[in-house]
């Protein structure tokens, strides 16, 4: 706006230039007409006017300047704004995925720890357990106490497996595994020749539970042990009373033998 404003101007001071021009040509030839008050004044006034023009010209250009420099100066702190706006934009951009990054890292790490409680809690809940033929419940450090006696039984160290199942009666004594607990305990003790606690860790078995299905074999250990006692008339009446008792199992038919071979 500023440059058509000067534009403007310049034709408009060349065109009284030239006026002043001619009236200055009109002085050579009669030198009597500077002599009228009229014509000086008009002079003068054409002067004024084109001083004024001058004046005024330079002003604009003056202005337009200032404007532009102004305009430049806009622009600069403009485009200094938006620089500093897209850093602004990059430093939060940067901000915000870290804060996605750490929320990611938060929510493995809750997940880790529920996966972590969810499994300290099952070693405590009861599981469910079916030894010789019977379903109970059982807590995961008395199983784990029982099979370990009866791994123990089981690579025949049999002096080691008295201990650990009596351990394990005295800390369980409600246990579910109670009668299969006595019934191992019983054969290591015969297999250590404790025959007396033997018998009585199977004739507890038999009392506690005679539907146990490790109950005819109970009472073949005990006519064996007495028979080992040289009790013959206590191991006859044992096998007569398993054979009573549990007619239909191989124990009864281990008994048969053994009881005719006693007469």
């Amino acid at each position: 706006m500023a440059r058509t404003r000067v534009a403007m101007a310049r034709p408009r001071t060349a065109a009284l230039a030239a006026v002043f021009a001619a009236a200055l040509s009109w002085a050579g030839p009669s030198y009597a007409l500077f002599e009228d008050e009229e014509a000086r004044r008009a002079i003068l006034e054409l002067r004024q006017r084109v001083d004024a023009l001058n004046q005024s010209s330079q002003r604009a250009g003056e202005r337009a300047g200032d404007e532009v420099s102004q305009l430049r100066r806009s622009l600069l702190d403009l485009q200094s704004q938006i620089e500093a706006l897209r850093t602004e934009q990059a430093l939060l951009r940067g901000q915000n995925e870290q804060l996605l990054r750490d929320v990611a890292d938060l929510q493995r790490r809750q997940k880790d720890i529920a996966q972590g409680v969810d499994e300290r809690l099952r070693q405590f809940e009861p599981v469910k357990v079916t030894v010789d033929g019977r379903e109970f419940q059982v807590d995961p450090n008395e199983r784990r106490d029982y099979e370990a006696a009866l791994a123990v039984f089981r690579t025949g160290k049999f002096a080691e497996a008295v201990p650990a199942f009596g351990n394990f009666l005295r800390q369980y004594p409600q246990s579910g595994y109670a009668s299969s607990a006595r019934f191992w305990l019983g054969n290591a003790q015969y297999a250590t020749r404790d025959y007396k606690e033997a018998i009585g860790n199977f004739k507890s078995l038999l009392a506690s539970a005679p539907d146990h299905a490790r109950a005819p074999e109970a009472a073949l250990s005990i006519a064996n042990c007495q028979i080992e006692l040289k009790d013959t008339r206590a191991a006859r009446k044992t096998l007569e009373d398993l054979i009573r008792s549990y007619p239909q199992s191989e124990a009864a038919s281990a008994a048969k033998e053994r009881l005719a071979r006693l007469k």
